[in-house]
Formats: structure tokens, sequence, C-alpha cells
């Protein structure tokens, strides 16, 4: 079982510890028990927020049993790191149905089949009982102001324009949590990004305070992207997990278009492969970058283990035919609805416009003039059909689930057209 902080450490995992050879000699007693917890700022997780759930699922994999906390009551106050202003508040019956999504999303990549293997929980379960008094008493009372001025992200706070009791307090709650959850379950393992080092810490301080009891803590790093650009972020926004919100096809391309200076970084965190299979793929990025098996190898077992094999299928279905190598009638709506909401797309009220024009209204071309062009080179295609007239005007029998044109540029250019 202490082979998985090699596994962690070779995957470049592990950022802080309060002791790694204390955890690691825990580790080899038996089994332990470690959580990590969610906030719900938002309704959905991004791929960011799955560093430290896919730590904690390789330590439930290693063995050991895994508590995911969704914070119900945390998610009302905000945590202040990150931030150079006071967080909005969001009404309470927001974040119950935030709660409720993300715990579906976190619970996909745990093993709860027993509770000796993992745990759901909310903070809200012992903290909306718990009074001011017995939380100023019991908790509050162990917290030194000195100490808890010194982080960082309070000291630069306070240096701007400050910060409310409400978000200095988010350190004590979280800190509770930890205490709640060791003597509940037994939790000596907390996780978190490294940002949260402090929060973290300070738990760990607590429950020697109260229990007179070692425990642990474990961060993650927050990953970085070989081109200096947000990991987790595209020209659309953030990738998320929720399918309303990043949908499966883009979820897909988005790993299929990872960049091969990133790609073996980003299989060792978001990929159950071995070493071996993972040191064959980064083998493959090295010799053979044009094929793309490491990017695709990941897109594949990602965009399962979130969406579904069915999905997977649907979106594969969808790249294929976009650029001519399969059916595009094949393809239902909502996964062309989405294709296309990747590409360069043209919204319009009807059809009647030339089809050189709808090239130029996509973006795929210039111009007209540039349209023409492509036509009159024999390099411009209607639903993967070459248009070799300049003056064909698109009609309703050429309409995709009647809504949709595909339009494409050569091999590899592809725009869109929607229509109503």
């Amino acid at each position: 079982m202490t082979d998985i902080l090699d596994d962690l450490a070779w995957r470049g995992l592990i950022a802080q510890s309060t002791d790694l050879d204390a955890l690691r000699a825990s580790l080899a007693t038996g089994p332990i028990t470690a959580y990590c917890g969610f906030d719900p700022t938002a309704p959905s997780l991004h791929v960011g927020n799955l560093v430290p759930l896919f730590t904690l699922a390789r330590i439930q994999q290693a063995g050991h049993r895994a508590i995911g906390l969704v914070g119900g009551a945390t998610g009302l106050i905000g945590d202040p790191g990150g931030r150079s202003t006071e967080r909005a508040l969001n009404p309470a019956e927001v974040v119950a149905e935030w709660v409720a999504k993300i715990r579906v999303q976190v619970e996909r990549f745990l093993d709860l089949s027993d509770e000796a293997r993992g745990v759901m929980v909310s903070n809200l379960d012992w903290t909306a009982e718990l009074s001011a008094i017995d939380f100023l008493r019991d908790v509050g009372k162990h917290f030194p102001v000195n100490r808890m001025l010194a982080r960082e992200v309070v000291a630069a706070r306070l240096a701007g324009e400050g910060l409310s009791y409400t978000e200095f307090s988010y350190q004590l709650l979280q800190s509770n949590d930890y205490l709640e959850l060791h003597r509940r379950f037994g939790c000596t393992l907390q996780l978190g990004g490294s940002d949260q080092w402090g929060n973290i810490t300070a738990g760990v301080d607590f429950i020697r305070r109260v229990e007179g009891a070692h425990v642990h803590a474990l961060t993650v790093p927050l990953i970085t992207k070989a081109d200096g650009t947000k990991f987790g972020k595209t020209a659309g926004g953030a990738v998320w997990l929720n399918p309303e919100m990043t949908s499966p096809y883009a979820f897909y391309q988005f790993w299929l278009n990872s960049d091969d200076r990133d790609i073996v970084k980003f299989l060792k965190i978001f990929s159950f492969r071995g070493r071996e299979e993972i040191e064959a793929l980064e083998k493959s990025v090295a010799e053979r970058p044009f094929a793309r098996e490491a990017q695709r190898a990941l897109a594949e077992e990602f965009t399962t283990l979130l969406h579904g094999a069915d999905e997977l299928v649907k979106v594969q279905a969808a790249s294929k035919a976009l650029f001519g190598q399969g059916s595009l009638e094949d393809l239902d709506a909502a996964t062309l609805g989405s294709a296309l909401a990747e590409v360069p797309k043209a919204a319009v009220p009807a059809l009647g416009a030339p089809f050189v024009d709808l090239l130029a209204e996509s973006g795929l071309v210039e111009s007209k003039s540039a349209a023409r062009r492509a036509v009159k080179e024999g390099g411009a295609y209607l639903n993967n059909v070459k248009i070799t007239d300049e003056a064909y005007v698109p009609e309703d029998k050429d309409l995709l689930r009647g809504r949709f044109l595909v339009l494409r540029r050569g091999k590899k250019s592809i725009g869109g057209v929607e229509v109503g």
C-alpha cells in the first residue's frame, strides 16, 4: 500500500506534505482513510478540480478508504484564496442545487459500493446545527489570530480591499471538517490543491490540539500548460464536467488537441493507465507525434469515464464525419450541434444565400471572392459533397436534422451554418 506514494511522485502529484516518511509509515500499517473536499462555487466541477480527485481515487484503488466531501456549508461562505475581492454569496437554495450536481460528479470517480471503500458527505450535515456560541468556544478558541493573519492570502487581501469576517472564518470551518471526519470515520489524510495548504495544515494542527492525534496533509500541484495559458481553459471558457456546459464532443476535442509538450503530464494525472503503458505512449509522442496516439488514448479514456462509452462512440463518429470519413446524416442533432459549436459558424434565419456567401459568413474564408476561388479550385464542400457551381444556393434538402449545414474548405478547415 505504501507504493502509492511512489506512484504519486512519479506522476508529479506531490506538491507539499506534512511528513512523507510519517505518512508512508502510516500507510504501511494498513488501510487509512483519506478525504478531499469540493465547494459548490458553480453548477459543475471543471477539469482543474479533478487533479486532487484523481489522486484520491488512486489512493482508494491502492486499498484505502476515500471520502468525497461536497461543501454544503463552506459553499455558503467561500474561500478567500485566489481572490482579490470579496466573493458574492449565493442563495442557500442555489448552493443546495449545486451540491447535488457536484456530488454526482464526484461519485463517478470513486468506488462507493461499500462504506468500507468509500463514502460521500456534505459538511452541512454537522455544521447546520452548530450554534455560534459552540463554534466560537469549541472551534475558534484553538486558532491563534496572529497565525491566521500571517497566511499569504489573508495578508494580501488585508493589504488590498480587505477581508470580511465571513471569509476569514473559512479556515475554521474547513479545519472543523477534518476534525469531524477524523472522529466519525478515523480519517487521517486530507488532500487538496497546493493553494489549500494553509487551510489543510490548520486542520492538522486543530486535530492535534483537540484530540492529541497526529494526522497528515498532502497537496497536489496546480497544473500549468507549456504554452503559458491556464490549464482547463479554452477560447470558449472553462472545460466543465457537466455536458450541458461543455459538450462531450468539446470535452473529447480538448484532450485530443493537447500540446505534445503537455500530453504525457496529462496522462500521468488524468489516466488510470499504468507506468509501462504511459511510457510506451510517451515514446510514441517522441517518435510519431503526427499519429497523436497519446492524445487519442487520453481523450477516449477520459470521455468514456465521464460521459460513458455511448457518448464516446457519438463524438468519434462526429469527428470522422466532419472531415469526410463518415456519414453526417447518421449524427443526431445534439451531437452535430455540439460539434459545430466548436468551429467557425454562421447563423442565418432562413436559407436563400448562395453557398459562397455562407462560406464567407462562417469565417472559413476571408471574403466572397476567396470563397469563389475555393469553389473554382475544387476545395469547397457542403455536407462533404464538393461544390463546383459558384452560384449554388443550398436548399431545404441540404439541411442536416432540419437545421445545420456543414461547410469544409480543403481537408481540414471546417465550418457550419445553423438555420432558424
